[in-house]
């Protein structure tokens, strides 16, 4: 068996805490938003491993009985562990079925977890892109009744039958990863766009932590929504209830400052319901007395502690973060708690950072004066949107775009973003959404009455389901118009040149309303658009330096001097806000103004701080 040096896991149970709880240095290992005050087993370490090059391991039953031959370390990316694991070259193939197994003692359950109302959980922090898993041989459904789960950014969980288990256990995982450009896939190479350049090598499979965990039958699920109203002081909870014994339940809510010395909550309510079997969504109102807004000055947090009482008087029970805050576009300018800010952003892509690079990244763009990161079309470990959430840094995330135009592609588009909504509606931070950039698995937009319908679709449900986002219907061009109403909150543009002259020029077309010729494409399709400041301009990609396409400086020194040039001429102009590309280098792309593993400046601090012009 050919060795990769394991991590072996803890098999004690471990107490579900807060990131924060303890002190800087700790680490929550668990990538979700809630809380349980449960305990958990991590079961990331070494897996046995095979490929399956026939795709035969199901007609073969491997998941009752395969000898693996190989072991790889559970999170990795599928690529990296056939690499490890068969020495070959792993691009350019079309699809790969791989198995991992391993097994685990039964837990001991502490005093506190053992409930005739308790089972266990098996949760994956995600895989992809297409999973199936059995226990002891047995086939698995999800949670959402899945049997086989697809998507590969996002958690997903399977509650164990206590039929099932045994004193010792095995799991065993099938994952199907492929080049399937209908796939949301973001930046990564597809049978459309092969790597290089600005596309990057493939990274899925299982990517991220799995764990046991204890839950109750009757629960509250680790989905919370979080819509505010700063005018009434007033939040609204959207809760998912999970029920296998129907009856009367009352959702208790109380609400603390995130750091507090008092241990009384701040308000407090209850909410009596009666739930049948399955699951139901719930939204509860509350009123924060004398309430602080959360921003990036001031990113103040409260602690929710939220619990499903039974008629027993039994409180199943989460806990999590939130902010008050509202973000709105008026005419020409954004609005975050009926205030006027502009954006001074930055595109993020983390690529393989780990969490604790990912953490320095994220203290770095502080630094450099952001009040904004573009997570660019990218899934991210959710605790990055944590970190966000405490040190104020607002949030632009993106549907990682398939590479097609398809109706299969709209379906697993839009699956990709209910699932992303459902994990991150929690967090304050994150303030604005793209659904495709520069058209990227919307090549047709200008042409394909059905893409701009799906598109249009999509930004109507994100007002209505989501008012707390503002939504960008594709970015950086080719944004769609109907009836002379543009369906999104904002008018982005990408604009690069190393050219200061050439710069002004472009800005100067941007504000006077001129749609065509000055992003790459158009920056309107469908019905005739006229500007006339009714939204607010964003440049959302602009600089570039060192890239190689994009020309301009290569040392550190003459590109800040390039970035405090093209920045003031983005000040003197009505923009709302802009974006520079980018923060780190990543493959080919070497035009990062933050060194990749230390996380330390190569410019200087408060750079893109547009005030400090």
């Amino acid at each position: 068996m050919i060795k990769i040096t394991p991590t072996h896991p803890n098999y004690g149970l471990s107490k579900s805490k807060d990131e924060n709880s303890l002190d800087e240095n700790f680490i929550s290992p668990l990538p979700r938003a809630v809380i349980r005050p449960n305990h958990f087993i991590l079961l990331d370490g070494e897996w046995k491993f095979s490929v399956d090059p026939e795709n035969v391991g199901l007609q073969e039953s491997w998941y009752v009985n395969h000898d693996f031959k190989y072991t790889a370390q559970w999170p990795g990316s599928v690529e990296e562990h056939i690499k490890n694991g068969l020495q070959s070259d792993v691009s350019w193939y079309d699809k790969y079925v791989v198995w991992y197994e391993r097994s685990f003692p039964k837990p001991v359950l502490p005093k506190e977890d053992i409930h005739p109302s308790s089972q266990l959980q098996l949760t994956f922090g995600a895989c992809g892109y297409e999973t199936q898993v059995w226990l002891n041989g047995h086939h698995l459904k999800t949670i959402d009744g899945e049997d086989i789960h697809y998507g590969e950014y996002t958690s997903f969980s399977y509650e164990l039958d206590e039929m099932l288990l045994q004193a010792n256990n095995r799991i065993t995982v099938r994952i199907a990863v492929s080049m399937d450009a209908d796939i949301p896939r973001g930046k990564q190479e597809s049978h459309v766009y092969k790597r290089g350049g600005i596309w990057y090598q493939t990274y899925t499979g299982a990517v991220r932590s799995i764990w046991l965990e204890t839950v109750e039958r009757n629960r509250l699920r680790s989905r919370v929504g979080v819509v505010s109203v700063v005018e009434d002081n007033l939040v609204r909870f959207n809760f998912t209830t999970r029920i296998h014994d129907p009856g009367l339940y009352t959702i208790k809510l109380k609400v603390y400052h995130k750091k507090q010395e008092s241990e009384e909550p701040i308000a407090i309510d209850e909410f009596p319901l009666r739930l049948s079997a399955g699951e139901k969504q719930q939204r509860l109102v509350m009123e924060i007395p004398e309430a602080k807004y959360w921003s990036p000055v001031t990113p103040h947090l409260y602690r929710l502690v939220a619990q499903l009482v039974d008629t027993h008087g039994y409180a199943a029970e989460i806990e999590t973060h939130f902010g008050l805050r509202k973000i709105e576009a008026r005419g020409s300018c954004v609005y975050l708690n009926n205030q006027r800010i502009y954006l001074d952003g930055i595109l993020y892509q983390p690529g393989t950072a780990t969490y604790e690079e990912i953490k320095r990244h994220m203290y770095a763009m502080k630094e450099l004066g952001c009040n904004l990161v573009r997570i660019h079309i990218a899934g991210v470990d959710p605790r990055i949107y944590k970190i966000a959430d405490k040190i104020g840094l607002l949030l632009w995330v993106e549907v990682p775009s398939p590479h097609s135009s398809s109706h299969k592609s709209r379906i697993n588009h839009q699956e990709e973003l209910h699932r992303m909504l459902a994990l991150i509606e929690t967090h304050p931070s994150v303030v604005i959404w793209s659904l495709y950039n520069e058209d990227w698995g919307a090549q047709d937009i200008a042409s394909n009455i059905e893409t701009r319908n799906y598109i249009m679709d999509r930004y109507h449900f994100m007002q209505i389901e989501h008012p707390q986002f503002l939504v960008v219907d594709n970015d950086g061009w080719q944004h769609i118009s109907y009836q002379g109403r543009l369906k999104s909150d904002l008018l982005t543009a990408h604009l690069y040149t190393a050219d200061l002259e050439k710069w002004k020029e472009m800005l100067d077309s941007l504000i006077s309303g001129q749609i065509d010729h000055v992003a790459v494409l158009p920056l309107v399709v469908g019905d005739p658009f006229f500007y006339r400041k009714q939204v607010p301009l964003l440049v959302s990609e602009w600089g570039g330096f060192g890239f190689a396409d994009y020309g301009g400086p290569q040392d550190a020194a003459q590109r800040e001097t390039f970035i405090k040039q093209f920045k003031t001429e983005l000040r003197k102009r009505g923009i709302a806000g802009d974006v520079y590309t980018q923060a780190t280098n990543i493959e080919d792309e070497k035009n990062g103004i933050i060194d990749f593993k230390t996380g330390a400046l190569d410019v200087a601090a408060g750079l893109l701080n547009s005030n400090n012009l």
